[in-house]
């Protein structure tokens, strides 16, 4: 991309059966969506390797899927974040990392993000400074905070952003006032403002990736607002040579990718430089692997 910035935008998934006939083919088959999503997007959530890890012949599979200058974006199981809460983790962890590096040696690895739990407080710093310190640097790695300790901005918000800053570490930044600026349109949405955080708002960059999870409505109307306020945001970080990586969630996986390219859109207005998305799959009807962001 334009001054080599690397702009990486995609959704938490990309087996969504109702993107068939829009992101993908209308007879595209499992096998063939991952390559289709790569096609468009640049990085997706990781999502699964929260619960389970993929065998390394899957990890392998997804790398020979995806098109060039594609990240995989892997969340840290949750049995060394929850379970273990960091610590004594290590044959967890080395399980995590051999996934990990096997996407990393493909060139397909963007940050593995761990997301603490919603009880990780200030009592336990010691505990992620262990943790962050004996992770291996040459991954990279973002870090979900939850906890109103470290949203303080005082004492223990001032002492994370150094010791991330200081490991090299990217901060997670999670916005989902969208999803609660209103009473639920659906079920699926209330569903969603039942589980979500709504933990404050930041724009704190730690690392060379920011990375940001916004959370919006699956009325994609009603997100506009918070659209119009990050695209300059994101803009900037591009203009200052930073590498952003942004995710965007509906409460029904089936408005994620169409969020994206509305929130794709407004960037361009305040990023001249950046290309048009690529045409999805689905829609322009052609035969063959559509033109990635980055070929």
């Amino acid at each position: 991309m334009a001054h080599g910035t690397a702009f990486r935008i995609g959704c938490p998934v990309w087996a969504c059966e109702h993107w068939k006939g829009t992101l993908y083919k209308s007879n595209a088959g499992r096998k063939d969506w991952l390559s289709q999503y790569s096609a468009v997007f640049s990085t997706v959530e990781g999502n699964s390797t929260f619960y389970a890890l993929p065998s390394s012949d899957t990890a392998k599979r997804w790398a020979d899927s995806v098109a060039p200058g594609f990240r995989f974006c892997l969340k840290v199981p949750r049995s060394i974040t929850h379970d273990r809460r960091l610590l004594r983790a290590h044959t967890e962890l080395k399980s995590f990392l051999e996934i990990a590096d096997i996407l990393n040696r493909a060139g397909v690895l963007g940050p593995s993000f761990i997301q603490l739990p919603p009880d990780f407080s200030f009592r336990e710093a010691r505990n992620l400074e262990l943790f962050l310190a004996n992770l291996p640097s040459h991954l990279p790695w973002a870090l979900e905070v939850r906890h109103e300790d470290w949203f303080d901005r005082g004492e223990h918000e001032t002492w994370l952003t150094s010791l991330l800053r200081h490991g090299g570490v990217d901060t997670v930044l999670f916005d989902s006032r969208a999803l609660y600026s209103q009473p639920p349109s659906d079920e699926i949405e209330a569903i969603s403002q039942t589980r979500k955080p709504r933990t404050p708002i930041r724009r704190t960059v730690t690392g060379r990736h920011p990375f940001l999870r916004f959370i919006g409505r699956n009325v994609l109307e009603d997100v506009q607002p918070w659209i119009a306020e990050w695209a300059p945001v994101i803009a900037t970080w591009m203009r200052d040579g930073l590498e952003p990586f942004v995710f965007t969630h509906a409460p029904d996986d089936r408005y994620a990718p169409e969020f994206a390219r509305r929130l794709y859109r407004e960037i361009g207005l305040h990023y001249h430089e950046l290309p048009d998305m690529p045409g999805w799959p689905g829609e322009v009807g052609s035969a063959g692997r559509q033109k990635s962001l980055f070929d």
